[in-house]
């Protein structure tokens, strides 16, 4: 069977996993800020901050703005739903604007229109959709006319790069950006997040967060007669000062995160050579399509989401799958609409308000792709989805 993604880890990262295990500290050590200091300096970014995942980054991000409570907070509504939840979290209303039917990404235009419509809206955060960046420079100029905040769900996009040049998570033109360590994400840390900035008060806050509400490195004692005997600092002594939680990395996922990093230029190389092999394969084709239409220059490229108008077709979506699996191919679909789900149904969100969304749902089918695919499993499954379409 063919994944549609897939992790690539060495026997000498495993390794360097079970050294680690055997010998040497489990969590709150030195492999930790290593991680974030290779992190932070290959974006380009002042800080990073390690979590448990890249929805307990979102969520603590979202805590560290500290917004007006009710808040609106623009994003989009093809991503998983711990994009939205992060908002919901921290005491605030999602707002989702439609897509661009060309990026899949936020429609900028309507971004700007409702920043404007809505005085509420406080924050945005954009979703740099199978790893392809949004237009942050755009983005940038919308949020600092109207004071609104950004946070960068980077989860698909380590790795990526910005049309200046500059490394996604660099936070140039937003306050903090999320990455994701997933399986199938550019990198793995099993599973595992990162927070970047370049505000020190942020990082100060995000430590904190991160940790219970305690953070003993960055911030001063507030109780002189606990914290110090004789003028002297005690060993012992730590303060919780505001309401946090567990979301700590673990050394052992920082190990594997170290030796992931290393690798990470030739993963992204990697992908963009396969999404170029599939682009190749279907080009001229009539029946199925790159979903992404604008140029992937840039893109981490975690996924290949593909177009197929099922509408016109006998075959059903629900029945190409269970094809595709029996000819030795996974695939998946990425995603469903978050207005479309329940929960966000019994909120009061209508799919109705993001046609080029549902539009793109519809018609959505994520074929493989990570960096151990070979070319002819390629050519093997644009062939069989073309038999079968």
């Amino acid at each position: 069977m063919i994944p549609y993604g897939k992790h690539n880890v060495k026997l000498s990262e495993a390794l360097r996993v079970a050294w680690q295990i055997r010998f040497h500290s489990l969590t709150q050590g030195s492999k930790i800020n290593e991680f974030e200091r290779l992190v932070a300096e290959y974006v380009g970014a002042n800080y990073a901050v390690a979590v448990s995942s890249a929805t307990a980054g979102l969520h603590i991000a979202m805590l560290a703005l500290e917004l007006p409570q009710n808040s609106k907070v623009i994003t989009s509504p093809i991503s998983f739903v711990a994009s939205s939840n992060s908002i919901l979290y921290a005491g605030h209303h999602p707002l989702f604007v439609d897509i661009d039917a060309q990026t899949l990404n936020l429609d900028l235009d309507l971004v700007e229109k409702q920043v404007h419509l809505q005085d509420e809206v406080r924050a945005i955060i954009p979703v740099h959709f199978a790893g392809l960046p949004c237009d942050m420079s755009k983005i940038s100029q919308i949020a600092k006319a109207s004071g609104v905040r950004v946070i960068e769900d980077a989860a698909h996009a380590l790795g990526a790069t910005y049309e200046n040049g500059q490394k996604v998570g660099s936070c140039s033109f937003s306050d903090m950006t999320v990455f994701s360590f997933h399986p199938v994400k550019s990198i793995t840390t099993g599973e595992g997040g990162m927070v970047t900035t370049n505000d020190y008060e942020l990082y100060k806050k995000l430590m904190r967060l991160r940790s219970h509400g305690i953070n003993k490195l960055d911030d001063e004692f507030r109780n002189p007669i606990l914290s110090t005997t004789a003028g002297v600092a005690n060993p012992w002594y730590y303060e919780m000062i505001e309401l946090g939680f567990n979301f700590r990395l673990t050394e052992i996922q920082a190990v594997l995160g170290i030796s992931q990093m290393k690798r990470l230029d030739s993963f992204i190389a990697r992908r963009a050579k396969l999404v170029k092999k599939y682009q190749d394969l279907m080009k001229n084709s009539s029946k199925v399509s790159s979903a992404q239409k604008s140029s992937n220059t840039g893109s981490a490229n975690h996924i290949f989401p593909i177009r197929i108008n099922f509408s016109s077709s006998s075959l059903s979506r629900n029945k190409l799958m269970a094809l595709l699996k029996e000819g030795g191919i996974s695939s998946q679909v990425h995603y469903i609409p978050i207005p479309a789900q329940p929960f966000y149904q019994q909120l009061g969100y209508n799919i109705s308000e993001i046609p080029n969304a549902f539009s793109y749902y519809e018609e959505a089918l994520t074929i493989p792709l990570f960096p151990s695919l070979k070319g002819r499993d390629q050519r093997k499954i644009i062939r069989l989805l073309e038999d079968l379409v």
